[in-house]
């Protein structure tokens, strides 16, 4: 898979990231039959994301992926095609996250996703956006965590730019 960005803006070592675990993760820029983009709106920390996350166990990216959109925006996806990766040094949990993103579309209908203790605490909440409104929510975003404003929402703005090839 293409490597599209490494976000390093806590400007950690080579040295440094030798020894930290690495967490993969698989994300998606999930459109419906309309033509409407997913996005995860944070609303207690102020942003917007595309839905996925760590992947768990054995599970390989799709699994994770398909997991990860059944539980945040209630769907059952059919992956597409890759975006790309990035890589994300995160030296405040001493972290190297790799994220891997794919095109996908919703199969079958959308149902109510299943948000866990973290996530119904930052208020999250599925949204369904035109491309551009998807694009101009996610530069509007002012995250209150620097997870958020230095990781998350420029991760996410590089993943959905990229998508665009392909709407």
């Amino acid at each position: 898979m293409k490597e599209l960005a490494v976000i390093n803006p806590e400007n950690a070592s080579q040295e440094e990231v030798r020894t930290w675990p690495v967490r993969e993760a698989a994300r998606a820029v999930v459109v419906d039959r309309n033509g409407k983009v997913a996005l995860l709106h944070v609303s207690k920390r102020n942003y917007y994301k595309l839905p996925g996350g760590g992947l768990e166990g054995t599970e390989s990216k799709f699994e994770g992926l398909k997991r990860e959109c059944l539980e945040e925006i209630g769907c059952d996806i059919e992956i597409l095609g890759e975006i790309g990766s990035i890589v994300e040094y995160r030296k405040m949990f001493s972290l190297t996250q790799i994220s891997y993103c794919y095109l996908a579309k919703v199969k079958g209908e959308k149902g109510i996703p299943s948000f866990m203790g973290d996530e119904i605490a930052d208020g999250f909440m599925p949204v369904w956006l035109s491309y551009k409104e998807a694009r101009h929510a996610l530069a509007q975003s002012k995250a209150t965590t620097f997870e958020g404003s230095a990781y998350m929402v420029p991760r996410d703005t590089v993943f959905l730019k990229e998508a665009e090839k392909y709407l």
